[in-house]
């Protein structure tokens, strides 16, 4: 699998764990959110239909016991137990029939002419008043409705009628009286808008108003508040237009938005609008298109309500869909923050892994204890094996170990290489170190070493030992070169001018100057793994290691007053760059080679 195509821990576990809370949580929310919304629904429609059901019911009773009296009254005239005959008889049954409807304004028994006795209500205190009445003398507006009874078979509800002389509109239920299929006469029920008002007056609430409207038109036939407004009825508007009735909130009405009966599970059959009422508050009209229940009446019901009382449930099922949001965000975050927990010590432990790899052991931190078991085993672990490897890495070079790895072995069989050495030694060491302690002299070695180590490792050479005061070091293994000899001047050089710079600090501290001699040489060497199977050195054994050593020695013979004196044999010489300054001194022998050595010193 390519880098580009592997996964990273946390976005990983964040991915994996927060996509099991979201699909639970968001499955969860999602089916309370439709089963409560279908149930808020279905109890929204349910309380709009129960509302004007109860609405319904209460004016339904009350027009039935009109057609009921109307009915009874006929029943009684065919028995012959009321006759046009015997007015006195029929009034009084016509009083008892009319006490106790409440709703009723007027109840007539007319014969085919048109006379006959009839019972009204007082409009203010109620009283019941009788007289014999002529239509056509009296209330000569009823005569076209008297017409028609004569022309019916069954009962009827007339539409509105301005009666001039009563000054006021009313709905009459009429039932026609037949005897041997020839019209007799005729029951007349009046009801006024006054009566029909107190209806709805009596089924309405502080936060409810019921109203009746025309069927068909917006014409309004019964408010609690018509009252306010009789004095406007006329021959020419029996009716009042919803515009000019006395409710501040439904004059608006034609303006108001029509919504959508689905958003609350409303039956087709009715029409809900909005609207804002003079104190700034929203609320719902719902009116009936027609109504067939209220005894052939020709009106429909209508009522107005706090919009709350239907958006209340929406507005708790919002806060829920919220709550419920906001904790599945929570989950979310939670499952975020455990897939950081969890991943972040396994992330620091790749990175530092990395580190390993290179060696790098100075930049890794220690990994932090865990609450989880197993991260704080890794943590623990891995914190050992660190400090395991740093101890090791005091006795093992380095870089030689990082070349090896950058090559991709672990190990290095013996092979022939063409291979520069260098040997650098401290001149007069041993005189030097006497006046000092141990730790002094061991505080100057090691400063010493890793002024020319940083140049040997700044020319990419490898430090085979340190001899005491002594460096043995090569270029051209493991990693080729093409010009090893170039590296290793230049490291030589390197390591002139840095014990030149340190000498100028000791002078100033008061301090003897240290002299070094460096011996250069290349040729062919034996180089990898050389010692016993259970411990091994990367080294570098041949006559090319000894001549190294021996121009180091002969610094001491050519200048033994130099600071700093450096000597290389021809094979280097010529594999120099030109801005590198060197001095042939001619061919000299040297202990352990029986040809003399072609001897040249680098200009420092």
């Amino acid at each position: 699998m390519s880098v580009r195509n592997k996964l990273f821990i946390t976005p990983t576990l964040s991915t994996v764990i927060g996509s099991f809370v979201l699909i639970t949580a968001a499955a969860i929310l999602i089916i309370q959110v439709i089963t409560s919304n279908g149930l808020i629904r279905q109890l929204g429609g349910e309380i709009v239909d129960l509302g004007l059901d109860s609405a319904e019911t209460a004016i339904a009773e009350q027009l039935h016991a009109i057609t009921e009296a109307a009915t009874f009254t006929e029943k009684a005239w065919s028995r012959h137990q009321l006759d046009f005959n015997d007015p006195d008889t029929t009034l009084t049954y016509l009083f008892g029939a009319v006490a106790p409807m409440e709703q009723v304004s007027f109840l007539a028994m007319v014969n085919a002419e048109g006379n006959g006795v009839f019972v009204e209500r007082g409009e203010d205190d109620g009283t019941l008043l009788g007289n014999t009445i002529s239509l056509t003398r009296d209330t000569p507006t009823l005569t076209p409705l008297f017409e028609k009874a004569a022309g019916a078979t069954d009962a009827f509800w007339s539409e509105e009628i301005f009666i001039p002389e009563r000054e006021h509109t009313y709905f009459i239920y009429t039932r026609p009286l037949i005897e041997d299929g020839d019209f007799r006469g005729s029951v007349l029920i009046g009801m006024s808008l006054y009566r029909m008002s107190e209806l709805t007056l009596h089924v309405s609430t502080d936060d409810i108003s019921v109203f009746l409207l025309k069927e068909g038109s917006h014409d309004m036939v019964a408010h609690p508040n018509l009252h306010e407004r009789f004095h406007h009825l006329s021959a020419e508007n029996p009716l009042l237009s919803i515009g000019r009735v006395p409710d501040t909130f439904l004059k608006d009405y034609r303006e108001m938005t029509r919504l959508d009966n689905v958003a609350f599970d409303l039956a087709e059959d009715l029409d809900l609008h909005e609207g804002i009422d003079d104190d700034g508050h929203k609320r719902f009209v719902i009116l009936e298109k027609k109504n067939v229940n209220l005894e052939g009446l020709p009106v429909r019901i209508g009522v107005h309500f706090p919009a709350e009382f239907l958006e209340q449930p929406f507005k708790q099922l919002l806060v829920a869909i919220v709550t419920g949001a906001g904790l599945l965000v929570l989950s979310l975050l939670g499952a975020i923050v455990l897939a950081h927990r969890i991943a972040q010590p396994i992330k620091r432990a790749a990175l530092a892994a990395k580190e390993v790899a290179g060696l790098n052991l100075d930049a890794i931190k220690p990994l932090p204890a865990s609450v989880i078991s197993e991260v704080d085993d890794l943590s623990t672990g891995f914190n050992a094996m660190v400090g395991g490897l740093t101890a090791f890495n005091r006795y093992v070079p380095k870089t030689l170990v990082q070349k090896l790895l950058s090559e991709g072995r672990a190990d290095a069989p013996p092979e022939e290489r063409e291979v520069a050495v260098l040997f650098s030694d401290i001149v007069g060491f041993t005189s030097a170190s006497e006046g000092m302690s141990a730790t002094e002299t061991a505080a100057f070695v090691n400063h010493h070493l890793s002024l020319l180590g940083a140049e040997i490792a700044r020319q990419n050479g490898t430090i085979d030992k340190y001899i005491g005061d002594s460096i043995m070091a090569f270029w051209g293994a493991p990693e080729r070169l093409d010009n090893p000899a170039e590296a290793a001047a230049r490291a030589a050089l390197g390591m002139a001018a840095a014990i030149r710079n340190d000498n100028r600090k000791r002078i100033a501290d008061g301090k003897a100057p240290v002299h070094i001699r460096i011996g250069l040489h290349m040729g062919p060497l034996v180089v990898g793994d050389i010692g016993a199977p259970e411990r091994v050195n990367y080294t570098v054994i041949g006559d090319t290691v000894n001549a190294a050593s021996r121009l180091e020695s002969l610094g001491k013979e050519i200048d033994p007053d130099a600071d700093v004196i450096i000597l290389a044999s021809r094979e280097i010489a010529r594999n120099l760059f030109a801005d590198i300054d060197w001095a042939a001194i001619g061919p000299h022998t040297v202990k352990g080679r029986n040809e003399p050595l072609e001897v040249v010193r680098l200009v420092i």
